[in-house]
């Protein structure tokens, strides 16, 4: 069911974008690519995890559990990157309006969702490179419903301090380092709302920002405590992690257009003239 609502949440915001010309702008096109971020990693999990629920195919080849975790973290990497983009979209929106078209451009926008898809690779693409070289003893019962790092490399017969270094140094580069810009973005957002006079602009400065904060408390709260469970994991009991595992991946992803959809008025207006238009 969760599932569902991601594909038709999600679905509902691209098409509504597309169809809506007043829509392209920066901060919607940010939104589709988070939406499709969003899709695309509940799909590289979900449909596995029902076939072991259904039909009890619990099997998974090395190779496939290692493309599984080169692909899902490539992308919660490039979504950790469109999130930033997204704080940093709302810095220029209130702290420089009238330069917003021109430093938020389409191109520069497409540039930037390249330099982050490139960081992606390049920071993910050691991971299932270092698991493969670990020597894997007979018991290879992975405790949760799909492949993650640290919870393969624990399988392992052999040393795994490289894993956890490396897998501590991406979550210092990815997640330390995005959620530092983040939270820098939204402090200076922050300020200059305080600087408003008007009543009125800082009501309207204040809502556009809303559905985006809560987003990214939405992403970044479960992520790091997910980060910290697995590396503290004898603290934690194993239905925990299961249990954090999943709510990590899908309910952000559940709940993302719901977010938009309530908190943001253009976007909110578009979904419900459309549907009382059908």
């Amino acid at each position: 069911m969760g599932y569902i609502v991601i594909l038709l949440g999600n679905f509902m915001v691209l098409f509504i974008v597309k169809q809506e010309q007043t829509l392209h702008t920066p901060m919607y096109l940010l939104l589709c690519v988070l939406a499709i971020t969003d899709m695309i990693s509940s799909t590289i999990v979900v449909p596995k995890a029902l076939c072991i629920f259904w039909f009890k195919l619990k099997g998974i080849t090395m190779s496939g559990c290692f493309t599984q975790i080169f692909f899902l973290n490539a992308v919660l990497v490039m979504q950790s990157a469109v999130l930033v983009l997204m704080a940093f979209d709302r810095y220029v929106a209130i702290c420089n309006p009238l330069r917003y078209t021109t430093i938020l451009t389409k191109a520069r926008l497409i540039k930037l969702g390249l330099v982050g898809l490139t960081r992606a690779i390049v920071l993910i693409l050691p991971m299932p490179l270092i698991l493969n070289r670990l020597p894997f003893c007979d018991n290879r019962i992975i405790p949760q419903s799909y492949c993650e790092s640290i919870v393969v490399s624990k399988l392992s017969c052999g040393d795994i301090i490289v894993s956890r270094v490396y897998s501590m140094v991406l979550m210092i580069l990815n997640m330390g380092l995005d959620q530092s810009l983040i939270a820098l973005s939204y402090g200076f957002i922050v300020r200059a709302v305080l600087r408003i006079s008007s009543k009125r602009a800082y009501q309207k400065a204040l809502n556009t920002c809303t559905a985006h904060f809560c987003v990214m408390l939405l992403y970044c709260a479960p992520s790091l405590l997910t980060h910290l469970a697995q590396q503290f994991s004898q603290d934690f009991a194993p239905h925990v992690h299961v249990i954090l595992a999943n709510v990590y991946l899908l309910v952000p992803s559940m709940l993302n257009p719901i977010i938009y959809g309530v908190k943001t008025k253009e976007l909110r207006d578009k979904m419900f003239q459309y549907l009382c238009t059908k």
